[in-house]
């Protein structure tokens, strides 16, 4: 067996806690989560959403994703709206403090870059490539089918 810093999967895993962490710290003046961040960012790229979109962009439950939402539209930075014809649907929003916020952030993706000590972008891109390509052969291991190649 090997020891932990010689498994690839403990230098996601620390990797990944040194990235949140960072995020923490960044993130801490705004009073913002990581989560609420990935919303926020969403909401800024793509406009509005629904909860089941945002959702299953985010790779987050509703047990998860719902607290969150009601937390950011308490701080005024979502709104959520039932939309008609179907009133179980939902769909969120940003307020005019969300959409502020993201003049505010606009350094954090290059902070965090810059922690990724990556040479350039296209170094970037392939580690991006890379763990997309990471996270899909694991779902198909938790769901008990070969990864593919």
């Amino acid at each position: 067996m090997a020891a932990t810093d010689e498994m690839v999967c403990f230098a996601l895993y620390a990797a990944t806690r040194a990235t949140t962490q960072a995020y923490r710290v960044l993130l801490e003046p705004w009073g913002l989560t990581y989560p609420q961040y990935l919303v926020l960012v969403t909401l800024w790229l793509d406009g509005e959403q629904t909860v089941s979109s945002l959702g299953d962009r985010l790779q987050l439950d509703s047990g998860t994703l719902s607290p969150l939402l009601r937390r950011m539209e308490g701080n005024d930075l979502i709104v959520r709206e039932r939309r008609p014809p179907d009133e179980r649907v939902v769909s969120i929003g940003l307020t005019a403090h969300g959409l502020r916020l993201r003049e505010e952030l606009r350094e954090i993706p290059r902070q965090i870059a810059e922690g990724f000590a990556l040479p350039d972008r296209t170094s970037a891109e392939d580690l991006i490539r890379r763990l997309h390509t990471i996270s899909s052969s694991m779902h198909a291991v938790a769901a008990g089918r070969a990864p593919q190649p």
